[in-house]
């Protein structure tokens, strides 16, 4: 089976680690400057450098869909720059999954595949895809819903360590940013993790730096660029998080339940 996932930051590649590890052949997509917060386990670093790997599992860019399925044979996951999802209709795959994370649909429709999946808020499973994947923390995190949507977008993180919104660090402001602290650091409150402009983005409590942009990224006022752990393992840092394990079982459930009803 061939699976295409739209995006390839930590909860997409969580998703990839799920599949390829039952035996799924995966590609994946993302933008040719990808934004993931959470370098250190996302997929999407392959097209910036050419490789990368995550836990037991490595990724390389492939140019084109021809050279993906060529990558497939060698037991890696291709990774496409490809946010528009091009590859889908020439790879033709039996399901293609958004884990985009945009909180909307950028572009995926049901007749994608004969097995679509909408990954979080902005699907509604029967209207756009087939089956949705719950991303909230909590109770439902996980679930697979057949009708419906998932919950709404709240814009308030869940919570880790007793701390929510405060893991997450924002730009200061428009402009190019300039990365002062490295993923896996450990910080304190007030410190400055990097600056936009002149302006500092600090640190809003103690933890590990679980997650940064890079050097040189346009960012906008208020966009997401950190994320600091409360927990303080940095081993963290380095492998797939619950959350991101627990959608891809959803995931996997939803994509394995789909094609066998086909049969």
């Amino acid at each position: 089976m061939l699976v295409v996932i739209r995006g390839a930051g930590d909860i997409a590649t969580g998703i990839a680690l799920r599949l390829r590890r039952a035996g799924i052949r995966v590609v994946m997509t993302d933008l040719e400057q990808p934004t993931a917060i959470r370098r250190t386990v996302a997929f999407s670093q392959a097209v910036v450098h050419g490789e990368a790997v995550v836990e037991d599992v490595t990724a390389r860019r492939a140019e084109s869909p021809a050279q993906a399925l060529e990558l497939l044979k060698s037991g890696v996951i291709p990774v496409l720059a490809d946010p528009e999802g091009a590859c889908v209709p020439v790879l033709r795959p039996q399901a293609v999954v958004d884990a985009i994370l945009a909180k909307r649909n950028l572009g995926t429709r049901i007749t994608d595949a004969p097995a679509v999946v909408g990954v979080g808020p902005g699907f509604t499973a029967g209207e756009d895809c087939h089956a949705v994947v719950e991303t909230m923390r909590g109770h439902y995190l996980g679930r697979v819903l057949y009708k419906g949507a998932a919950q709404p977008n709240t814009g308030i993180p869940g919570l880790i360590g007793g701390f929510a919104g405060e893991r997450v660090l924002r730009a200061p402001a428009d402009g190019t940013f300039h990365q002062l602290l490295d993923i896996g650091a450990r910080v304190k409150l007030g410190d400055v993790a990097a600056e936009v402009a002149g302006a500092p983005m600090v640190c809003t409590l103690d933890g590990v730096l679980r997650g940064i942009l890079p050097e040189g990224t346009p960012v906008r006022k208020g966009m997401k660029a950190g994320d600091i752990d409360p927990r303080c393992k940095i081993e963290h840092c380095y492998c797939a998080s619950d959350k991101a394990l627990a959608v891809g079982g959803g995931v996997l459930e939803a994509v394995l339940g789909l094609t066998k009803a086909m049969e």
